[in-house]
């Protein structure tokens, strides 16, 4: 099954193209035009010529002010930055703290020592789906997308994988990719993040951290996406109503964001 093609960059963690992904009836995503990845912040934009390549237009940023203070963003050339901040409501939670929590072994532990750790993650996705201030983030992002002259657009949190991998999750689904599609995508991450964490999580279990709960702090599980899932169904009935009620975007938007990301069909 088709997933996100990654990008080869030396610069940019989990840099990844959603072009040709698979939507079913003829139809799948065009390339060049909506790229997710991890932060920026070790991007060299003049010397990474692969990132230079795409012609980014806007970068749209879902992590937290701390976050953005603490790694900000390198932009490439002409490229401008929007701030989406999925978890401001919730800022102390892990999605926004992987770094940290990774160097600090023993508060890795009480937060997320104990079997909580999934749940704890699990718990960030229903607020990425119910939160007011993730609905407004989420909103700002996809009505960003559709607009033809942002195009070409990178979206990213700090990983790649969490609060973007929700995002490029509900695009899909706009775009009428199935679940099955959308779930394939959503776990096709892991290897690329696993990879570029592996220095830290090595410095961490050198610390004497619990590998589960490292595991737990750089992966994506499927249980996550279906709480996500599930929460979006239980309080909306599914897709049409979160998009409608809970994010409220425009039919505008919508009808746009297919005209420029669907091809074929």
């Amino acid at each position: 099954m088709q997933t996100a093609r990654t990008v080869p960059t030396a610069t940019v963690v989990n840099l990844r193209d959603l072009g040709g992904i698979d939507l079913g009836r003829g139809r799948r995503v065009r390339q060049g035009v909506l790229f997710r990845a991890g932060q920026l912040s070790d991007l060299d934009p003049q010397g990474d010529r692969a990132v230079a390549a795409l012609g980014l237009r806007t970068v749209v940023d879902l992590r937290t002010a701390d976050e953005r203070q603490w790694a900000p963003d390198r932009l490439p050339e002409r490229a401008r930055l929007f701030v989406a901040d999925v978890l401001g409501d919730h800022p102390g939670v892990a999605p926004a703290r992987l770094r940290s929590l990774l160097a600090d072994p023993a508060e890795a532990e009480r937060a997320l020592g104990n079997g909580r750790a999934e749940e704890l993650f699990a718990e960030t996705y229903r607020k990425m789906v119910l939160s007011p201030g993730a609905a407004a983030a989420y909103r700002a992002f996809l009505e960003t997308v559709a607009d033809p002259g942002a195009r070409p657009v990178l979206f990213h949190c700090t990983a790649g994988k969490d609060r973007t991998g929700w995002g490029a999750a509900v695009l899909l689904m706009i775009l009428g990719a199935p679940r099955a599609t959308v779930r394939s995508d959503f776990l096709a991450v892991n290897p690329a993040v696993r990879a570029a964490f592996a220095p830290s999580v090595q410095k961490f279990l050198d610390g004497g951290g619990d590998p589960v709960v490292a595991a737990a702090v750089v992966e994506v599980r499927p249980r996550y996406l279906e709480v996500a899932l599930d929460a979006m169904d239980e309080r909306w009935g599914g897709l049409d109503g979160y998009v409608r009620d809970g994010l409220r975007v425009p039919d505008a938007a919508l009808e746009r964001l297919r005209e420029g990301l669907v091809i074929g069909g």
